[in-house]
Parts: C-alpha cells; sequence; structure tokens
C-alpha cells in the first residue's frame, strides 16, 4: 500500500534533492484515520502525549505507540507537486516508506518549533 501526499513546490523540490527526509502532517482526526490500522476512539491529546512508538512483536509492518494503535503498513511514499495528472512524472516522487513517528518535527522543513506531528519518514527514491 502506498501513502500519497501532495506538497507544496518548495517542500517537493527539496525531498527531491534528497534533502528534506521526513514530511509533517498535523495530528487531526482525518490524519488519525488516513495513517492509524484501528478504530481505537483516542484524543488527539492522547496520540500527542503517545511518544514511545515501537515496533510490535508481531509484524515488522506494524508500528504502535503506548496506546496500542498501529500504523498502517505503507510499502512507499509518494509525493506529488499539487495534483497532477497520473502520467506526470516530473512531478510524481516515489519514495522507500521508513515508518512515521510522534515527535516534533524540523522548523526549516515547514515544522512549527514545539508542536508535535506525524512524522512520515523517506528512504531512498525508487
Amino acid at each position: 500500500m502506498n501513502l500519497q501526499l501532495s506538497l507544496k513546490k518548495q517542500w517537493f523540490e527539496i525531498t527531491k534533492a534528497g534533502i528534506k527526509t521526513e514530511d509533517y502532517r498535523e495530528i487531526t482526526p482525518h490524519w488519525i484515520k488516513r495513517l492509524t490500522d484501528n478504530d481505537i476512539d483516542l484524543s488527539i491529546e492522547e496520540i500527542q502525549s503517545g511518544l514511545c512508538a515501537l515496533r510490535d512483536g508481531y509484524s515488522e509492518d506494524h508500528v504502535y505507540n503506548c496506546y496500542g494503535f498501529w500504523f498502517k503498513p505503507f510499502s512507499k511514499n509518494k509525493m506529488t507537486l499539487g495534483y497532477p495528472k497520473a502520467d506526470n512524472r516530473d512531478r510524481i516522487l516515489e519514495l522507500d516508506h521508513l515508518g512515521i513517528e510522534i515527535r516534533e518535527g524540523n522548523p526549516e522543513w515547514g515544522a512549527e518549533p514545539g508542536k508535535i506531528y506525524f512524522v512520515i519518514k523517506h528512504g531512498k527514491i525508487l
């Protein structure tokens, strides 16, 4: 399963250049539903405080945090510059998916200092 994320030009270009190695999404009901794999009714505050994300003992494809929710097992991150047509390869970037963490992001890469995000980690360009 691929995780598709749309980016603004500034972030797309530095991701493509290999400089920006992670992407940030706010911890909102939308992103909780999109990135987690079960229907646990957790508050945003509970997820934000669950900073001990660990690999589980059952599957290397799933990650859980202190509260026991699972991140979906994405295989690659498909980053797009806006919303391009499927054949516009100049505006589509595919990267290895290296997992998701819950922590602060890098302000140089668009994160607000002191704010907790879902941090989507990128690997090599495919």
